[in-house]
């Protein structure tokens, strides 16, 4: 790749990765207009590897205390109850996603990696989202959750292995279809990302290694630091962005994307 498709996709990916808008639907057009071919897998290693440390460095505080209350949970300590019981949610929360993951990886890549799966579920799950935020009671917090509320958005978690779902915006329309506040259900679609990412990282660079092909360092140094100033910077202005404006115009731009690919699959 040369230096501007390093750039674009690098911070394409970092700032897609947590906004409720779908990555793979962003990462697909830069392809279509430009002609570009795949960025390969030790590029998305990378900027997966920079979405991570953003995110765990925007939340630390937050993973500590989980880290911290879950781990005194277990050895019989005295602990805060609901941190504990946090961390166990976002720990079962991730097994859905991660199970079907590892079973369908190679069936999705080979018939869901489409312009046009991926125009129709951008447009989809973007009204889904926006139906939603308009009917959820938006009063539910996330020390209230209960382990069938945690496995249910779990559940929905796993639905963005279709490409263009949006793993952060499938799991932020299940938490407001639950009742949680759009606060609750961002910063839970956050946490959730963690292990998440982290699995997809460690699983894509052992397909890397088995490959054995040489690796671009330049290449994935660059990804690492551009994606991860990216969403990093996404994270801090979405979380102050979505209580004052809510989720629509996440979902007219959703609209919008879904309707653009469309045309480049007819077009096509």
């Amino acid at each position: 790749m040369d230096l501007f498709q390093i750039i674009l996709l690098a911070l394409i990916q970092g700032v897609t990765e947590f906004l409720p808008i779908s990555s793979s639907a962003h990462l697909i057009l830069p392809a279509a207009v430009l002609g570009w071919e795949d960025q390969g897998l030790a590029f998305d290693v990378a900027v997966h590897v920079g979405s991570l440390l953003a995110v765990v460095t925007f939340f630390y505080q937050d993973i500590i205390q989980l880290v911290k209350h879950w781990f005194l949970q277990l050895i019989k300590q005295p602990h805060d109850p609901q941190q504990s019981r946090l961390g166990w949610w976002v720990i079962l929360a991730t097994i859905p996603a991660g199970l079907i993951g590892l079973m369908m990886n190679d069936w999705i890549e080979l018939n869901l990696r489409s312009v046009l799966v991926i125009a129709s579920s951008t447009i989809v799950f973007g009204l889904s989202l926006a139906w939603f935020d308009y009917q959820g009671s938006k009063t539910r917090h996330n020390v209230d959750m209960s382990l069938k509320q945690a496995l249910i958005i779990g559940f929905a978690q796993a639905l963005a292995l279709i490409p263009g779902t949006s793993r952060s915006g499938i799991t932020m329309t299940a938490s407001l279809a639950l009742g949680f506040t759009r606060e609750a259900a961002t910063r839970f679609s956050f946490l959730l990302s963690i292990p998440l990412i982290t699995v997809a990282g460690i699983f894509k660079t052992f397909e890397l290694i088995e490959q054995g092909t040489a690796t671009p360092w330049t290449d994935i140094i660059t990804g690492v630091v551009l994606s991860g100033i990216a969403a990093y910077i996404c994270i801090k202005l979405f979380i102050g962005f979505i209580e004052r404006l809510g989720f629509l115009p996440f979902v007219w731009y959703r609209l919008l994307l879904g309707t653009m690919l469309f045309v480049f699959w007819f077009a096509g």
